[in-house]
């Protein structure tokens, strides 16, 4: 039996850094990409997860995690947590909240129905605090 091949972190932060993808790696390595995955976590260069349960709080029926509400939540959530997505992908997500604000809206989750919009509570809506939050992290506050 073979001695398994090993990943040389100097090397690894230079490829890297270099842009090479998790599939390119495991080629160069000669290992697996849960391989890669596992070298960059414990040579600190896997980007920590996002946490997006506080923008989608509700346990989400894998049928609905793809719906507009859903996308737009994260896509605001990651904004928030400093790493925006693409421009495009987070303007529509701007528009998207600002416009059920602008009409005293809100979303609503039915594991059964999916996301829908209904009226905002008196004391706020959830769509506004998560667009808040996303702003504040874009004005860099």
């Amino acid at each position: 039996m073979g001695r398994r091949p090993t990943i040389d972190r100097g090397e690894l932060a230079r490829l890297v850094g270099e842009g090479l993808s998790v599939q390119e790696l495991a080629a160069h390595f000669g290992v697996s990409e849960s391989g890669v995955l596992q070298a960059k976590r414990a040579a600190g260069l896997a980007k920590p997860m996002l946490d997006h349960s506080r923008a989608v709080p509700w346990k989400v029926a894998r049928a609905h995690t793809q719906s507009g509400s859903a996308t737009n939540l994260r896509n605001l959530s990651a904004a928030a947590q400093g790493r925006p997505p693409a421009s495009e992908r987070l303007n529509t997500a701007l528009r998207w909240a600002q416009r059920l604000v602008d009409e005293g809206l809100d979303v609503a989750y039915d594991p059964a129905e999916g996301f829908g919009e209904v009226p905002a509570a008196p004391g706020g809506s959830h769509v506004a605090a998560v667009l808040a939050a996303a702003r504040e992290a874009l004005e860099g506050h």
